[in-house]
């Protein structure tokens, strides 16, 4: 079956010139009582620092803009306002040999607010004030409830105070806070045209946490070392009423992890045999399969729409289905928070899944690639064959997403086991997420037995036992992780062992059918 993708639905990218005529529109729709960007502005902008400026593009349409430059400290984190630091919108004062990524201006279309276009603006800033080793992010944010609070707090640092107390939530430095940017100092006559701040705004920096002030030569473009956070669901099965309850599970889970700020949220393999819960009675298996055949438009729709609208990207499990060809498959999709979906195929179906639900295998194994770099998909049983998990590995993969699905304690250990052992001989991690509970009215889903874990490769930087997180057996939970892609790095070129290394490719190697 060949590889099924759909594209971008929300994109983050550099602006180019095709794009200052929309991103005017944009300025003047946020700006409504006041005179917006003009074309010249934005192409000065782009002529200064082109790398420095992003726009969101949701549906073909531009919703959001992003415009930075490069100052030094002592400009930076002086008092300064907001013509002077950008040369009146032009970004004229724009310093290649700073130290501090400077946010000049974040527009996002007021129609768009459920989208986290505004979270999605300010992630592109932190990856490229890390990726230029900079000391940090600075700007000057608006205090817009200040006017109607002045008659409690005297002066714009009496209000800033509170702020940083949490005496007073404010629409938009309260934001700021919550999002990890620090109050510095009030800036004074910052933007005289303000009214609801009164002219002032808050000196807010982010200091970027990979900078090291000790090496005296810092490169320009080093490897961003970026942690991904990854939220693990050990699903219960449940019986449900309607499509509806299960769908409201999946998203609490979803929206728990992205309020966890993961990366990315896996759920088990076949979890959607849920929806078969709440048929009249239980389904022989052409049945079931034709039913949750029935299910999987609504899902994708269902799922691609999370991803979007929580900013995260979903393992979404396994789910049965006949496939276009006409085969009976077990897939995993994988819906990322730009909107576009990807399809993975079990590769060895069990002998139950092949003798009572006649699930036949896919026949390819491809990473896909994320905002966290490429990742790998096997579902259960596929991590009990080594094979697998090496081509992902040498496709570039540094993590390896197992959705499981296991009824019996020695079966789940199968997995387990294999999936440390994945870890261990591609010095890689590996995500795992299993169902718990039972339910009696659906077939595989009558006992299950479950540990989710994640999995690290057995070295210094790691954790000594080889799991970052698991949760508890059969309950249901998330784990949550950071996993450190610069660790992965370290390991293989200067760990204990190296395993992907040391191969002996003159002994030895694997030939798959397409040559790789």
């Amino acid at each position: 079956m060949a590889e099924k993708r759909s594209t971008p639905t929300i994109e983050v990218r550099n602006a180019t010139k095709h794009d200052v005529d929309a991103i005017i529109a944009l300025s003047s729709k946020v700006f409504r009582e006041e005179i917006g960007y003009t074309r010249g502005m934005i192409l000065g902008q782009l002529s200064a620092f082109p790398e420095g400026q992003f726009v969101v593009v949701y549906e073909g349409d531009i919703v959001g803009y992003a415009a930075t430059m490069i100052l030094p400290e002592e400009k930076a984190l002086a008092q300064h306002s907001w013509a002077e630091v950008t040369g009146g919108g032009y970004a004229a004062m724009h310093d290649r040999r700073g130290e501090w990524l400077y946010g000049t201006e974040v527009c996002v279309d007021p129609d768009r607010r459920r989208l986290r276009i505004g979270k999605r603006l300010y992630d592109a800033r932190r990856r490229l004030c890390q990726d230029l080793d900079l000391k940090g992010i600075a700007f000057g944010g608006r205090i817009p409830g200040y006017r109607r609070n002045a008659s409690r707090y005297p002066s714009a640092d009496a209000y800033l105070d509170a702020i940083r107390a949490g005496e007073v939530k404010d629409p938009v430095a309260s934001f700021h806070l919550a999002a990890g940017f620090e109050p510095v100092r009030v800036l004074e006559n910052y933007y005289p045209r303000d009214e609801a701040s009164r002219g002032f705004a808050a000196l807010m920096v982010w200091r970027n946490p990979y900078y090291d002030p000790s090496r005296d030569d810092q490169p320009v473009n080093r490897g961003n070392p970026d942690v991904v956070r990854v939220v693990t669901v050990q699903m219960k099965a449940r019986r449900i009423g309607q499509p509806q309850d299960f769908y409201d599970a999946v998203e609490y889970f979803v929206d728990v992890a992205s309020e966890y700020g993961g990366d990315f949220v896996v759920f088990p393999e076949l979890f959607t045999l849920m929806l078969l819960s709440c048929e009249a009675e239980e389904l022989k298996p052409e049945a079931a399969i034709a039913r949750l055949t029935e299910h999987t438009p609504d899902f994708v729709e269902r799922l691609t729409a999370m991803a979007i609208r929580r900013n995260i990207n979903i393992i979404g499990g396994s789910h049965a289905t006949r496939t276009e060809a006409g085969a009976i498959q077990n897939l995993g999709y994988v819906f990322l928070r730009d909107g576009s979906v990807h399809v993975r195929e079990k590769i060895h179906p069990t002998p139950n899944e092949r003798q009572n639900w006649q699930i036949k295998g896919g026949d390819r194994v491809e990473t896909i690639e994320t905002d966290c770099g490429p990742i790998g998909v096997m579902i259960c049983y596929d991590s009990e064959f080594p094979e697998v998990a090496r081509r992902l590995t040498d496709q570039g993969a540094r993590i390896l997403f197992v959705p499981f699905n296991t009824d019996t304690r020695h079966g789940y250990l199968r997995v387990r086991y294999c999936c440390q052992a994945r870890a261990i001989e591609n010095q890689c991690y590996v995500v795992t997420s299993g169902m718990t509970g039972n339910l009696g009215n659906v077939d595989n889903l009558d006992i299950e037995y479950a540990q989710s874990a994640i999995f690290t490769p057995c070295d210094f930087p790691f954790a000594r036992d080889g799991i970052a997180a698991e949760a508890s057996e059969n309950i249901e939970m998330v784990t949550v992780a950071d996993l450190n892609l610069a660790t992965l790095n370290w390991a293989r070129y200067e760990g204990s062992v190296r395993n992907l290394r040391d191969r002996r490719l003159d002994l030895y190697r694997t030939r798959w059918s397409d040559g790789g």
